[in-house]
């Protein structure tokens, strides 16, 4: 029985894809995934992912943002533009967004200030947040806890511990697993995942990173491989498949407000 799938994030605009996405979208459709989060990382990337919105409407969903590791690089007006960019049709959230305390490309006190502008923004637009969170859950909980209200959103790719996911989820936001629960060494995320409630629980790629096994290494990752993550997160919760994708699904649909 073909899967109803939902990958709330993918990079179909990254330079990987550049010679067009036809063929990716046609495999996902294959295998039953009916949506799938663009997430932009800076403004081209989150023009891009307008652009993709706009071409394959009620399939492509965009997120924009600038991503803590572009934050560095983002020229003065460049905020200005992502606000711009989150009226347009076809987008559904804000980010990437969060912090990184693993690369040192952007200081983190300039990490810190456009977390803060990217949840103000989505307080305007009501639209919910993709946070990224390398080496830095602690600090995004700190900063979240200071916040007057946190907007609906995700914490995307999440590897941390069951406590720091308890922490997140008492701020109503969502837990995503993308490739890595599914990696041969990792039991102690798959125990995470198995403990997260359904309605806060949601599945991606993070393409082109992160495959999936059987099929780690073998890059580019692509929408259609999220079906293994999540098979893989079914058997660890001891429900079935077509249960968890439509549970997953319909969590996504919700949080990024689709019909």
């Amino acid at each position: 029985m073909t899967l109803n799938l939902f990958d709330t994030h993918a990079h179909l605009n990254s330079d990987t894809f550049a010679d067009g996405v036809d063929d990716i979208i046609d495999r996902a459709r294959a295998v039953g995934v009916t949506g799938i989060g663009v997430i932009g990382i800076d403004v081209a990337t989150s023009r891009r992912a307008c652009e993709l919105a706009a071409q394959y409407p009620g399939y492509l969903y965009a997120v924009v943002g600038i991503q803590p590791n572009s934050v560095a690089e983002a020229a003065d007006g460049d905020f200005a533009i992502i606000e711009e960019l989150a009226g347009y049709p076809g987008v559904r959230g804000v980010g990437e967004t969060g912090l990184d305390c693993y690369w040192d490309d952007t200081p983190i006190a300039d990490q810190h200030e456009y977390f803060d502008r990217h949840l103000q923004l989505c307080r305007e637009t009501k639209l919910p947040v993709v946070i990224h969170m390398r080496e830095s859950g602690d600090l995004i909980y700190e900063q979240l806890a200071r916040q007057s209200t946190v907007p609906p959103g995700i914490m995307h790719s999440f590897t941390g511990s069951m406590a720091l996911a308890d922490q997140f989820l008492t701020l109503d936001l969502h837990i995503s697993f993308a490739g890595m629960v599914t990696f041969k060494k990792s039991e102690e995320l798959r125990d995470v995942a198995r403990q997260v409630p359904e309605d806060r629980l949601l599945i991606e790629t993070d393409s082109p990173y992160l495959s999936p096994e059987p099929l780690r290494g073998k890059r580019p990752n692509e929408p259609a491989r999220v079906e293994h993550t999540l098979r893989c997160l079914a058997d660890v919760r001891g429900v079935t498949a077509e249960y968890l994708a439509g549970v997953t699904t319909e969590n996504a649909k919700r949080l990024f407000q689709l019909p």
